[in-house]
Order: C-alpha cells, then structure tokens, then sequence
C-alpha cells in the first residue's frame, strides 16, 4: 500500500511542479525581458514601467509562500472551482514562481556582453530583433540553470501546499508520516523529494553546458 502511494503522491507532485514552472515560465519570461529592455538606456527605455514592474516583482517576492497559499484562496477557487487537491495547488505554485522567474530572466539577460547588443543596434536591428535574436539566444545557458531553479523551488513550495491539502508528497508525508506516526512513510517521501531534486539539478546543469558549446 506504501508503494502505490508513493508513486501516485511522486506523480501529482511531478505534475504540479511540471506544470507550475512551464505556466510560471511564460509569463516570468516576457516580465523578465521588460525588466531589462525598459531600464535606463536600454532599447526601449522607459522608466515608469521598469519602475512599477519592478515594485510588482519585488512585492510578489516578498509575501511567504504560505500566506500567499491562503491569501489566494478566492482566486484559485475562480481559476480551478476548488481549493483542494492538485489542481488547486498549481495556482499558487505559479502566481509565487513569476515573479521569480522574472528576476533569474534578468539576471541572465543583464549577464549578456553589452558589447554584443551595441554591435547588433549598430547594424540597424530592431528592439524585437535585439530580444529574440541577441539576449535570449546569449543567456540560454543561464536561462536553463534558472529553469531548474525554478523547478527545485516549486518542488519545495509543492510539499509546503500539502500541508493544506494541495496532494503530493508533503501531502502524504503530513497525513501518514506526521498524523499517522508512519515514520517510515515520511523517511520515503523525503529520500523521494531528494532523488528528484537531483534529477532536476542535473538537468538542467547538463542543458547548460550543451548549450554553451
């Protein structure tokens, strides 16, 4: 009974972080770019939205995840129609992963030569061309290590949120191996959490290093 317990809690969790990361991803991505092109004497300069884009990123960064679990309730019953279970857990996982996200996108975007992106202006490359063709494709090494980052992080925030019902492995290390005093059971689901930890890191150090060459 351990066994398939294990592997189904291993499963939702796979699927939470999965999903969580790829949604996070996509809107961390293009907040992340803004942050850099937007800022003084980029190549689209724009003060007052690097500014409030900013204090955006640096509130969402600043409330626990836990608080931010509760505080959203209303939203995630509106996104998902409940609160509980798996479904319900990504909503928070992604809302807590932007603005993450957002700031390891401009950390690597600002590790670029600038040398690099003067070069590109100076033969008349447009602003988009300067994003898509310059800055991204340059940080995709430090974008991949983020993206396992990211994982690693919603991989924790994932047992947190099953704490409160969100399934997953903290989910079934709190029902069985906290209430249930099944110490084994929690002794597994935490050699589990480190095993894909691992797995994650290693992912994603071994896309780097591909696309450095």
């Amino acid at each position: 009974m351990s066994a398939q317990l294990l592997w189904q809690a291993t499963l939702e969790t796979l699927y939470m972080t999965g999903v969580a990361t790829l949604l996070a991803h996509l809107a961390g991505i293009p907040m992340g770019v803004l942050l850099v092109v937007t800022d003084r004497g980029h190549v689209l300069e724009h003060r007052w939205l690097h500014e409030v884009l900013a204090a955006v990123v640096n509130i969402g960064r600043s409330v626990p995840f836990i608080i931010l679990l509760v505080a959203i309730i209303p939203f995630t019953r509106w996104v998902v129609g409940t609160s509980i279970g798996t479904s319900a857990a990504m909503v928070p996982l992604t809302v807590a992963a932007i603005p993450f996200v957002a700031r390891l996108v401009e950390t690597a975007l600002r590790e670029v030569d600038p040398g690099v992106v003067e070069a590109a202006l100076s033969m008349g490359a447009t602003p988009w061309q300067i994003v898509t063709r310059v800055l991204l494709p340059e940080a995709l090494p430090s974008l991949a290590l983020g993206a396992a980052i990211t994982a690693v992080s919603v991989l924790g925030y994932s047992a947190m949120a099953g704490a409160v019902g969100g399934g997953g492995l903290g989910d079934l290390a709190v029902r069985y191996g906290y209430q249930r005093f099944r110490t084994d059971v929690m002794l597994q689901t935490v050699v589990l959490l480190v095993i894909l930890v691992q797995a994650i890191q290693a992912a994603g150090d071994a896309a780097a290093r591909r696309l450095r060459h």
